[in-house]
């Protein structure tokens, strides 16, 4: 158990990486990297989009994205359109950063500061979603529905919803990690070799997927307001 807490402790550590004598934590450094990643691939597969004459990289480009965005507008309904391409670019963002353990870089997922801002963007874009769709007026009525004495209740759930969802991607990508140390520990060759694999792609697909989802979840419940 020494070795499973001191590579737990390795984990949690944030290393910062020296920039120009600039000290930059390591998660920050690899997000960089994943955005400048996404940039590029964005502009490589966006080019020479033509109306007619489509070719097999355009034609699958356009399902992929027309999938998610029919995924996205069945949740959030039509007033949640202009919401998609935030929850489009969390979910790539979130992907790449939990899959990129693949290729052996911590992912910045494991910093608890990472999700914790990914948790406080999507909160904030919850409650305006909710004051756009409402208006000032109808926001503060809907604290106390659906009686006054909610009224606490609804503005702690405010300060809740961040914090559960930081706390379960947080939680998910940290506890895959103990698994895997645990099995390692147990079974030291091929066995973990194979959930590595399972951990590394598909739950950081699932939590990609369950992070977004609440999210569009809480939107919608802000946008719906008392219907």
């Amino acid at each position: 158990m020494n070795a499973l807490t001191a590579a737990l402790k390795e984990e949690l550590n944030v290393e910062m990486i020296s920039l120009g004598g600039l000290q930059v934590p390591e998660s920050v450094v690899v997000s960089w990297g994943i955005m400048l990643f996404l940039v590029i691939v964005s502009i490589l597969l966006t080019r020479n989009l033509k109306v007619d004459h489509i070719s097999r990289r355009q034609a699958i480009l356009e399902l992929v994205v027309t999938t998610i965005d029919n995924f996205f507008m069945g949740l959030l309904g039509e007033q949640g359109r202009r919401y998609v391409p935030y929850l489009m670019t969390v979910a790539l963002y979130i992907a790449c950063a939990n899959l990129i353990g693949v290729f052996g870089i911590k992912p910045p997922t494991k910093d608890l500061n990472v999700t914790a801002a990914l948790a406080l963007m999507s909160i904030c874009l919850i409650e305006y979603s909710g004051i756009h769709a409402r208006g000032g007026k109808g926001f503060l009525k809907s604290l106390t529905a659906p009686t006054p004495i909610m009224t606490p209740m609804n503005i702690l759930e405010i300060a809740i919803r961040p914090t559960s969802l930081c706390m379960r991607l947080f939680g998910n990508v940290l506890g895959a990690f103990v698994i895997m140390e645990l099995i390692k520990l147990v079974v030291p060759v091929f066995v973990p070799a194979v959930f590595s694999l399972y951990f590394d792609l598909f739950d950081g697909l699932i939590q990609t997927y369950v992070f977004v989802f609440l999210t569009s979840l809480f939107m919608k419940e802000s946008i719906g307001g008392e219907e």
